[in-house]
C-alpha cells in the first residue's frame, strides 16, 4: 500500500473536468485508489466521478490518496503528477 498527500493547485479545484481527467487516469489501473480530505475518515473511490465531486475539494485542499494493488507504484506516480500539474489547467 502506498499513501501520498497532495494539495489541489488549480484555481477551480476538483471540479467536473478535473474529476473526469482523474477518473480516466485511475480507471486504467487495477489498483484500488481511494481519496480522502486530509484529517477526515471518509474514503472516496478515485474511479467514481460522483464520489470525487462530493469531496467538494477547492484550491488549497489537501488530499490523501491511497493506492493498493499490483500496479500501485505506477498509478501513484501518474496520479500525483496529475495533481502536481493542476490537471493541465492554467493557474
Amino acid at each position: 500500500m502506498i499513501q501520498r498527500v497532495v494539495e489541489i493547485e488549480n484555481e477551480l479545484g476538483l471540479h467536473a473536468r478535473a474529476a473526469a481527467k482523474l477518473v480516466r487516469l485511475t480507471s486504467r489501473y487495477g489498483a484500488d485508489i481511494k481519496l480522502s480530505r486530509l484529517g477526515e475518515d471518509q474514503k472516496i473511490d478515485a474511479k467514481s466521478i460522483l464520489g470525487i465531486l462530493l469531496l467538494a475539494a477547492g484550491k488549497g485542499t489537501r488530499i490523501r490518496i491511497t493506492f493498493q494493488g499490483q500496479d500501485e507504484e505506477s498509478a501513484a506516480q501518474e496520479v500525483v503528477e496529475l495533481f502536481r500539474t493542476g490537471f493541465g489547467e492554467s493557474k
